[in-house]
């Protein structure tokens, strides 16, 4: 198995690769610098799995999602895991919708981590459901949340938004019911927790 990392820390990098040296099934194992030699890697590792983390840092303007969903519009059925800290029911299911065959918490121990790599190389999928589902937040749901923990009033955000403060009102009461929060303080925090809103 050909494993290509692409993550902005090195020494999570190194200690990825020391640990999985130790295993026969990864024939090679490498990783990026930077995502402007990503392109010419795949073409010239061709690796049979690629770990995505979501927060690249400096490495790169765009989340690790973002690059996956541009990646795989280059490259089809490249197999690219999302391997993050930021294990969020949100963020897994966008990983899931853009084409991603897994989701891994980086806290995984090694076995468990080549054995959910294995079975994927060999046609499987690993999304691991924690409980935590919440129906989807349309897109100015979301847009009307995070104005709100910003701080910005119903009247602000019914001017900013171009629409009234009723239709302001009637999207909070989605989102309220959506998130089962009776608050807008509950929303933001509880929107965190899931992924909508970053931590503040």
């Amino acid at each position: 198995m050909r494993v290509l990392l692409v993550d902005d820390h090195s020494l999570f990098a190194q200690s990825l690769a020391i640990v999985l040296s130790d295993f026969p099934e990864i024939q090679h194992f490498s990783t990026i610098k930077s995502i402007d030699e990503m392109e010419t890697t795949i073409e010239k590792d061709n690796p049979d799995i690629i770990l995505m983390d979501i927060n690249l840092g400096k490495m790169s303007d765009e989340d690790g999602l973002i690059l996956a969903q541009n990646l795989l519009q280059m490259f089809p059925d490249q197999k690219i895991v999302i391997l993050s800290g930021y294990d969020l029911p949100v963020y897994r299911k966008e990983a899931k919708k853009l084409g991603a065959k897994g989701f891994i918490n980086k806290e995984v121990a090694p076995e468990e981590l080549l054995h959910i790599l294995d079975a994927i190389n060999n046609g499987s999928t690993y999304f691991e459901n924690t409980g935590s589902f919440v129906e989807e937040l349309t897109e100015t749901e979301k847009q009307v949340l995070r104005m709100l923990a910003g701080g910005i009033k119903r009247k602000e955000i019914a001017e900013q938004l171009f629409m009234s403060e009723r239709t302001v009102s009637n999207h909070l009461q989605h989102i309220f019911e959506k998130l089962e929060v009776s608050s807008a303080v509950e929303a933001v925090t509880k929107s965190i927790k899931l992924g909508y809103l970053p931590p503040q």
